[in-house]
């Protein structure tokens, strides 16, 4: 017991680390290639910190249990857009751009409620994926073709920001030890609450969902904690866009996925959170602590309805 509590702690400590390096690294390369960091967050931190979702996708498709991985994109974007949002709001209020409120946030709440759509027959089929992997490439094209914005809007690299080369390495050290940090975390987490007499269903529910969000939560509450709301939001959306339409048409291409354990509450539930989000952000284009706290309140009535309903 005691041996696991030292490698909770120590993931922990490992996962905050990666976040803080990646922040830097990212920032850094938004500003020395005039980049907004809302763009680096949509993209590269997301795509990062979404390694975890990706893979416990990728190793359900080639056990040929596929299923699993619709609960954990369902699970790990209602977790990111109700918990990982409303905690880096609470450690300050998040400045949204205008651009995120009209394209982003509707982007993420086409995906959720398309996902909605395909899973009311029970299944997604390898066409459904195809469309996932369309709405992905659309994705793709439209943020990276506003990547560019006028330099005049920019603000020049600062002297303390690093080489191109080594913010490069410290985004990759970052998204190592985001997701190396994030396993250690679950496993031994794990070990701990079975030990503790904590059923496989409360612990799936649970740990291994909040697991893989770990590292979005970190990226994004140290994002928050630096003043980079760019960054924090970014990486929010852009994870759960990556999660349903890159993940999820991935996973079922190779292998048609079927819903096992997934409700139309689930479901709804993800919409839901994409809807508070994007109504949250109409308020002066900021994000504030009660809102913040609001959304953490859902999260936490949402969770207990699950763990209720399999004790």
């Amino acid at each position: 017991m005691l041996l696991n509590i030292i490698w909770m702690i120590a993931g922990i400590a490992l996962v905050l680390w990666g976040a803080d390096r990646l922040t830097d690294g990212a920032v850094a390369i938004a500003e020395r290639m005039h980049i907004s960091q809302m763009v680096i967050g949509l993209t590269i931190v997301a795509m990062g910190t979404s390694m975890p979702e990706f893979f416990v996708s990728f190793m359900s498709a080639l056990k040929d249990t596929p299923d699993m991985a619709v609960g954990n994109v369902v699970g790990s974007n209602i977790f990111n857009t109700l918990l990982i949002v409303g905690c880096a709001a609470l450690v300050t209020p998040i400045m949204i751009l205008p651009a995120t409120v009209k394209k982003d946030i509707p982007f993420a709440m086409v995906a959720s409620v398309a996902l909605l759509l395909m899973c009311l027959d029970g299944n997604i089929s390898r066409i459904d994926a195809m469309v996932l992997l369309g709405l992905f490439a659309v994705f793709m094209y439209f943020t990276l073709k506003g990547a560019k914005e006028n330099e005049q809007s920019m603000q020049q690299t600062s002297a303390k920001s690093s080489k191109s080369f080594m913010s490069v390495v410290w985004i990759v050290v970052g998204l190592v030890c985001l997701v190396f940090g994030s396993n250690l975390f679950v496993d031994a987490t794990t070990v701990i609450a079975r030990q503790l007499g904590v059923s496989d269903a409360v612990i799936g529910l649970t740990i291994i969902a909040g697991g893989t969000s770990f590292p979005e939560l970190a990226t994004s509450v140290v994002s928050a904690r630096k003043g980079q709301s760019g960054i924090a939001i970014g990486n929010v959306l852009g994870s759960n866009v990556f999660n349903i339409l890159l993940i999820l048409g991935v996973t079922g291409v190779m292998s048609p996925m079927t819903l096992q354990g997934i409700t139309t509450v689930d479901l709804t539930m993800l919409v839901v959170s994409m809807v508070m989000l994007w109504l949250f952000s109409f308020t002066k284009y900021t994000l504030a602590r009660w809102e913040g706290a609001l959304l953490t309140i859902v999260f936490i009535g949402y969770i207990s309805y699950l763990v209720m309903g399999v004790l």
